[in-house]
This record gives C-alpha cells, structure tokens and sequence, in this order.
C-alpha cells in the first residue's frame, strides 16, 4: 500500500493539489495496477491507512492509495474523479457533491486538549467557546492558574474546524491570534509542549502526552460517544459512487465488516453500527 502525505490546502492551493493528484491517479492507472485512491480528511487518514494495511493483506492485488488534504480537498478529489473515495470529518453541505453517497464509517468525539500540568479538568461548552474567542484571556477565568491563553485551532476548510465552529463556535468567531494548524499532529504537538495552550482534535488521537478535559462533567470517551452523553461528537464519512467500482466496493465493505470495525474500535472510534 501507498501513503502520501500532502499537506492541507486552501484557496488557489488547492486547484494545484488537485492537479498532483489527478497526475498520481494517472500514473497508478498506466501502470495497470488495481489501485483505490483515498483522500481528505487528515483526522481520518490515519484510519484509512490501518483499514488500507489490514485490507492488503487479504487483497493482495488491491492497491489502496490514502492521502490527506483535508476533507474539503477530499470531496473536491471525488466531485473531479481524481479519487474513488473521498474523506471528509463533517457533514456535508447541502449540494454538496451530488453524485456521490456519503457512507458513515465511524463517529468520532472532539476532544478539547490541554497541556498534562494544566489543572483545569472540566470545562462547560460556553467556557470552550470564550477560550476559543479571546472573552477568556487568562486561565484564572475559567478556574485555572494565572497564566496567558493560547487557543490552537485549524484551518478553514478543514473538517475538525467546521466541527467544532458548529457544535462549540456557533455564531461567535475564533478569535484571529488563535494559532492555526494543518493537522491534529500539529495541535498535538503545540499543546504538548505549551502550558498555556487549548486546542480541539480527534478523540482517536489524543495519546497519553496530552490531556482531553471533560465537557459538563463527561469523559471524553468511546464508550459516552456511544451511549450518547458526551455532546461534542461528528460523524466520519467515507464519499463514493452510488455505483462504485468493484475494488472500491471491496473496500468500502471490508471497512463496513465486523472485522473493520472492531480496528476502529481498537483505535479509539465508534463504530457505524
């Protein structure tokens, strides 16, 4: 299997993504091996890869080609037919990639992350949002220490950012000195090493090196994104055809399968069903 990593895009960027793109799916096809071409999201790349590793070893003669970009860029890859599937971490916007169906793989939380010595533990949606907005500046405001606030969100076309504008923002803006980031990587990686930072990423990534506060008293977790009690959920959307190819369809039922979905269970998702 293949993993390309590309980094998000954006505006005039992305035409030229796509461009790569269409030249990658191209030469996969001229070498007249059977390839899927997977792209979007990056909170869902990871999973696709481990689905993609897992997947190879029963279809051997299936290639599957997982790239990032961000879920706009996703659906864009698949509106172009430069990508059989396309990944996107947020519902889609009406009319929005009309051949396509979108099918639900799994769902995700939305973790609020903070840096492990931080002592705030739980925080109210309201506080989020005013941590997010700049009303909150200080820790203090929120029941922390006396210490500066530095949001880390993502970027604009990016699904965790529409996510969390829609369940947390509503109509209030992030705030213009929040720091943006291209991947939940890079959030990670800032508030692990930022006693005063607060960022927002998939729960299925969150590891030991940071902290994920509870929400109104609830555990991030797997098991209240099931039952129904942790509120900062999204789905995570796989875009194909109505009609698929037929090793886009394997794949997408090896996805769908217990057996794919007790791997994503094992990385921290909820499955579909």
């Amino acid at each position: 299997m293949t993993r390309m990593n590309t980094k998000r895009i954006g505006g005039a960027a992305l035409a030229v993504a796509l461009a790569s793109l269409a030249l990658t799916a191209a030469s996969c096809r001229r070498q007249g091996g059977k390839t899927v071409s997977v792209v979007g999201s990056t909170s869902i790349q990871p999973f696709a890869e481990v689905l993609a590793d897992e997947f190879h070893r029963v279809y051997r003669d299936i290639e599957i080609e997982v790239q990032g970009g961000g879920s706009t860029a996703g659906v864009q890859a698949f509106m172009n037919d430069i990508a059989d599937v396309g990944m996107c971490s947020r519902n889609l916007k009406k009319g929005e990639a009309p051949q396509g169906r979108p099918v639900v793989i799994a769902r995700d939380g939305l973790a609020i992350v903070v840096h492990g010595s931080n002592p705030v533990n739980d925080l109210s949606v309201d506080q989020i949002r005013d941590l997010f907005s700049g009303r909150a500046a200080n820790w203090k405001q929120v029941g922390g220490p006396d210490r500066v606030v530095r949001p880390i969100s993502r970027e604009e076309g990016s699904g965790t950012r529409e996510a969390f504008e829609k369940l947390v923002m509503k109509k209030t803006r992030i705030s213009r000195k929040a720091l943006t980031q291209e991947s939940n990587g890079s959030v990670k990686e800032l508030v692990r090493h930022d006693p005063g930072a607060v960022g927002y990423m998939s729960l299925g990534l969150v590891g030991t090196e940071i902290k994920a506060v509870r929400i109104g008293g609830v555990k991030p977790s797997a098991e209240n994104v099931l039952n129904g009690s942790y509120s900062l959920v999204r789905p995570f959307l796989f875009i194909v055809k109505k009609q698929p190819r037929a090793d886009t369809q394997k794949y997408l039922d090896f996805v769908l399968s217990d057996q794919g979905q007790r791997l994503l269970e094992k990385e921290g998702l909820v499955r579909a069903k």
